[in-house]
C-alpha cells in the first residue's frame, strides 16, 4: 500500500509501527456551530482510509478529537448569552448526529475532548519550557520558533514567509511568528489552574490552552510519543500542523512525530472556499433533508481525497443520478430468476474477481477512491448485462456476486440500503420496457405519457442520466 506522505512530498510504502495495528489521528471539529460540507468531505476522506486499512486485515485505532475550548466557542457563547461548555456540547451532540447520518462515527474509535487533557497538556507545556523551547510572557507561554530546527519543513514555507500566516498579535513577543502555548485567562472565559516551573521559579497560570497544544498532548496521553497517521485538510499544513510537528517532536525527542502526514483537499463553492467565516457553507443536516447520506459520500469519493471539490447543486444532483443508477443496475441482476442449479457462475465469479484485483489496486495506490469507483460501477454494469442476456441464474451465484458488490461498496460507504431488493411490479416492468421502445423508435412523446404515468399511478421515478435509465420509488 502506498500512501502520500506531505512531509516527504512523495508516495511512500505504508509500514505501521507495530504489526496489524494502526494509529490515526484526525483533527476534528471546534463545536462551536454545525458541521457543513467541507467539514464532510474531510471526514468521509478519511472515514474510507480508515474502513481500507481495517478490509485490508489492520486493527485501526482512529482518534479524532473534539475541540471544546476555542476562542470562536467563547466568541459565540457571548453572543448568544450562554455558557461556552454549555454552547459546545450542544454542538457536540449535533455534530455527532450529523457523523452518524454520513456514517462516519462508527469507524472513529474515540472523539476525546480538549479539556479532559488539561494535566496532558501542563506536562507538555513544562517538558518545553524545561528544553528552551518555550518562554512566559506574562500569564501566557509562547512557543519559541527560532529554536526549532526544519519548522518549515512540512509546509516548505520559508522563514520570511511566516509573517503573512494567522500570526497572533502580542506585545512582548522574542518573534512575531511564534506561537501561544498557554492563553491568560480573561473576564468571564473558561479557565483552568496549572502550575509550571520557568528558571527554577514556581507559577501559577490561570488560563486555557492554545489551539496547538491540545493535539499533540491528546495524542501523546492515547499513541504516546510517535504514531503512524495523521490526518487532516490540506489547509492545516500551517500553522496548525506544523506546530504540531515542532511541540511534540521537541517535548519528546522523537523524530519523526507522525510517520504519515495525510491532507486532504477542500471543498470550493463559487470559486471560494467553503467556511463559516464566508458565510458561504451548506450544513450536511441541510442537504440530508434533499439528499441521500450515500450520496454525498459518492460525489466525495468520485475526486480524489488530495483533490479539492467544486461543489454545485448540479454536481451533487448528478451525483445522487449516479447513485440510484448503482442501485438500479444492481436490482436489474439480484431480480434475475434463480434456477434450480447450485452451480458456480463463471462469468459473475470472473467479473467479482477483476473487480477485487483492480480495486484493490486502486486503493493501495495512495487511496484513488475514484478509479476504484469506476471499477465498482464496471463490474455492476456487467452483472447487468448478465441479467438482461441470460434468463436464470444459480442462488448461490447470485449471493457470491451480490456479496461480491456491496463488500466493495462497504469500503466506499455506499450501496449498503437495501433499494435493490425493490423489484419492480411486472406491469411497472412492462410499462418501462415499453417505454423503452418507443424511445428508441424516437416516439418521446408516448414515452413520456407512460413516464408519466409510471409516477402518478405506482410512485416510480423514470430518470435518463448520462449513466443509463433509472428507475426508483419516490423519496417521502
Amino acid at each position: 500500500m502506498l500512501l502520500y506522505n506531505t512531509l516527504s512530498r512523495k508516495k511512500e510504502e505504508f509500514k505501521p509501527m507495530h504489526a496489524g495495528k494502526v494509529n490515526m489521528f484526525v483533527c476534528g471539529q471546534t463545536v462551536y456551530d454545525d458541521a457543513h460540507l467541507g467539514h464532510a468531505k474531510n471526514y468521509i476522506n478519511f472515514d474510507v482510509v480508515c474502513r481500507w486499512l481495517k478490509a485490508s486485515g489492520y486493527s485501526v485505532r482512529y482518534v479524532q478529537n473534539i475541540t471544546d475550548i476555542d476562542d470562536k466557542i467563547i466568541a459565540r457563547a457571548s453572543e448568544q448569552g450562554t455558557e461556552p461548555l454549555a454552547l459546545a456540547r450542544k454542538f457536540e451532540a449535533r455534530f455527532m448526529e450529523d457523523m452518524e447520518a454520513i456514517g462516519v462515527r462508527s469507524n472513529v474509535s474515540e472523539y476525546p475532548r480538549s479539556h479532559d487533557y488539561i494535566g496532558f497538556i501542563a506536562e507538555q507545556i513544562q517538558l518545553l519550557l524545561d528544553k528552551g523551547y518555550a518562554y512566559l510572557l506574562g500569564q501566557d507561554v509562547y512557543y519559541d520558533v527560532a529554536k526549532f530546527e526544519d519548522y518549515t519543513k512540512l509546509s516548505g514555507m520559508k522563514i520570511s514567509e511566516l509573517e503573512k500566516h494567522r500570526i497572533e498579535p502580542k506585545q512582548g513577543k522574542r518573534h512575531t511568528y511564534d506561537f501561544v502555548l498557554w492563553k491568560g485567562s480573561k473576564q468571564g472565559e473558561p479557565s483552568w489552574d496549572i502550575k509550571l516551573t520557568a528558571q527554577g521559579e514556581e507559577h501559577k497560570m490561570k488560563g486555557r490552552p492554545g489551539w496547538h497544544i491540545e493535539d499533540t498532548a491528546i495524542t501523546y496521553a492515547i499513541f504516546g510519543k510517535q504514531y503512524d497517521i495523521h490526518g487532516g485538510a490540506i489547509e492545516l499544513i500551517f500553522p496548525h500542523h506544523t506546530n504540531e510537528i515542532a511541540q511534540a517532536q521537541a517535548a519528546f525527542g522523537v523524530r519523526p512525530f507522525v510517520r504519515y502526514w495525510m491532507h486532504s483537499g477542500i471543498m470550493l463553492i463559487k470559486g471560494e472556499k467553503m467556511s463559516k467565516s464566508l458565510k458561504n457553507f451548506i450544513r450536511i443536516r441541510e442537504l440530508l433533508s434533499d439528499y441521500d447520506p450515500e450520496a454525498l459520500r459518492l460525489l466525495i469519493c468520485s475526486t480524489h481525497y488530495r483533490k479539492d471539490i467544486a461543489y454545485s447543486d448540479a454536481l451533487m444532483k448528478a451525483a445522487a443520478s449516479r447513485l440510484r443508477y448503482l442501485y438500479s443496475s444492481l436490482g436489474v441482476f439480484y431480480s434475475m430468476e434463480q434456477s434450480a442449479s447450485t452451480l458456480k457462475c463463471a462469468d459473475t465469479e470472473r467479473i467479482i474477481s477483476q473487480l477485487s484485483s483492480g480495486f484493490a489496486q486502486a486503493m493501495d495506490d495512495d487511496i484513488n477512491t475514484p478509479l476504484a469507483l469506476s471499477r465498482l460501477a464496471g463490474a455492476i454494469d456487467g452483472l447487468r448485462l448478465y441479467a438482461e442476456t441470460y434468463p436464470q441464474i444459480s442462488s448461490a451465484a447470485k449471493e457470491s456476486a451480490i456479496s461480491g458488490i456491496l463488500g466493495h461498496a462497504a469500503v466506499l460507504g455506499i450501496l449498503q440500503g437495501d433499494a435493490y431488493k425493490q423489484k419492480l411490479p411486472d406491469e411497472a416492468s412492462a410499462m418501462i420496457k415499453e417505454r423503452e421502445r418507443l424511445r428508441r423508435a424516437k416516439d418521446f412523446a408516448r414515452a413520456d405519457e407512460i413516464r408519466a404515468r409510471l409516477h402518478k399511478e405506482l410512485g416510480i421515478v423514470v430518470e435518463d442520466s448520462e449513466y443509463g435509465t433509472i428507475w426508483y420509488r419516490q423519496r417521502k
